[in-house]
């Protein structure tokens, strides 16, 4: 297990979990970037704190800043020590943990009741749940999407999914409250069955095993260390996992399990714990039948062969697009002003099925933020057929399960999806010319019941 929630207590003082320590060192690693006044303060008060003993497990409330100093550390100290002195442990620090995500992690999640709508929207601004006017399920009711439900009640963005060497399935994506603020590191669930969800914990730190990755970048002008849509992927020929992950707002890392296992630990695949790519957002890997590895990222475009060590790229080259829908109604601003030739503007996907290549990126099409694929013969190009596949469901990932279904994971980031931030999955199909579309059966575990009212059937 990696050192997620309360698993574990931490080596330096036994009331103090490994989840606490390692939110508290990130946490620390931005204030000191503010300069000496407000981390020697944090200093003082994570001192005052290994004295006393934490022994709640949940996260500590958000305040502003005092005296004008970030006082995020500082404030989530005092709260932990209020918590001691008021004598809350036990069970009633359990309680107030399971109403209370962790800030830095999201957590094991709860099993979903209901049909899951609403979720939470994160932000500079913050976080906060949906509004009905924000997850308006009209994707749903316009029949463009099965009414579907989340797999947990979870904060998550960026929902990634894959079927490992195990024969179990695996998921990760951007979690703790708030990505555009801070997280701990990689958070990792287990299923046999995609069903019912294992939490394994944090298996990648930042601030524990990273290198590069614990300097805080500027975010809008905020220092930051917060990872951006990781992903985990089984390459067959290594017998191992990898990990790519963007630290926002930018900087891409590959990690490679040193076991062979999920759970890692994990280390950089770079020579001397740099960078795969010093610049760029939303990484994807693939390992094609000849154990051949590709890398892509960001608005797609660009595919890069890595070396047989993943140390590097081999080699990299732009893939042509033919025949690319000039529909602004298809596209983002930023793609509409670009000229609409491209792939997409973020959240690039990779993938191999039925023999033939998918290479996209999210777009805004009708306002939907959904993976927009073409095909291909060859991983180089071109590509043609540019279409939407899944409405709503860009951000992720494409997958095989051990039945040979195909199914597109799923997280909600528009006001057209059925939720906001939380994990799904929706079955996908391929048509004769190989475009993908929403399969006209679904599993029951999926859908919502009762299911609500929709213009067609799916």
């Amino acid at each position: 297990m990696g050192w997620g929630g309360s698993a574990g207590a931490s080596p330096y003082h036994p009331s103090l979990t490994r989840y606490h320590e390692t939110t508290l060192a990130s946490e620390l690693a931005v204030l000191e970037h503010f300069g000496p006044q407000s981390s020697t303060d944090a200093m003082f008060m994570m001192n005052s704190l290994l004295k006393v003993g934490y022994a709640d497990s949940g996260r500590s409330r958000k305040f502003g800043n005092l005296d004008g100093r970030p006082s995020r550390l500082l404030a989530s100290l005092l709260a932990a020590l209020a918590i001691c002195e008021s004598g809350i442990n036990g069970a009633a620090a359990a309680e107030l943990s399971s109403t209370n995500r962790p800030g830095g992690i999201s957590g094991p999640g709860k099993p979903m009741t209901g049909s899951g709508q609403r979720g939470w929207i994160s932000g500079m601004a913050g976080v906060v749940e949906a509004s009905p006017s924000r997850a308006t399920g009209s994707a749903v009711k316009d029949g463009l999407l099965p009414p579907i439900k989340p797999l947990l009640n979870l904060h998550i963005r960026d929902t990634v999914i894959i079927l490992g060497g195990d024969g179990n399935y695996y998921m990760t994506g951007s979690t703790g409250d708030n990505i555009w603020d801070f997280n701990d590191g990689v958070e990792l669930w287990r299923s046999t069955d995609l069903k019912r969800w294992d939490y394994m914990g944090l298996v990648w730190s930042v601030m524990k095993e990273g290198t590069w990755e614990k300097t805080p970048r500027s975010l809008h002008g905020k220092p930051v260390v917060t990872i951006w849509a990781p992903e985990i992927h089984y390459l067959k020929k290594l017998n191992t996992y990898v990990i790519c992950l963007s630290m926002a707002p930018g900087g891409i890392s590959l990690l490679k399990s040193a076991t062979g296992k999920p759970e890692g630990p994990y280390v950089n695949t770079v020579p001397g714990g740099r960078p795969l790519r010093n610049e760029g957002i939303d990484a994807t890997v693939f390992e094609d039948d000849d154990g051949k590895v590709y890398f892509a990222n960001g608005a797609g475009g660009t595919i890069y062969l890595l070396k047989d060590d993943l140390s590097g790229f081999a080699e990299s080259r732009a893939v042509k697009l033919e025949n690319p829908d000039h529909n602004p109604a298809h596209h983002a601003a930023k793609v509409v002003s670009s000229g609409m030739n491209g792939f997409g503007h973020e959240g690039a996907v990779l993938f191999k099925a039925n023999g033939k290549y998918y290479h996209g990126a999210v777009d805004d099409y009708q306002g939907r933020y959904s993976s927009c694929v073409a095909i291909a013969d060859n991983i180089w190009g071109p590509y043609a057929n540019w279409h939407e596949t899944v409405p709503c469901g860009g951000g992720t990932d494409f997958f095989k399960d051990k039945e040979g279904n195909w199914w597109c994971a799923f997280f909600g980031n528009d006001p057209a999806a059925p939720w906001r931030e939380m994990p799904g999955i929706v079955r996908v199909d391929f048509d004769p010319a190989g475009k993908i579309f929403v399969a006209k059966t679904q599993p029951a575990f999926v859908l919502q019941d009762p299911a609500p009212e929709t213009k067609t059937s799916n």
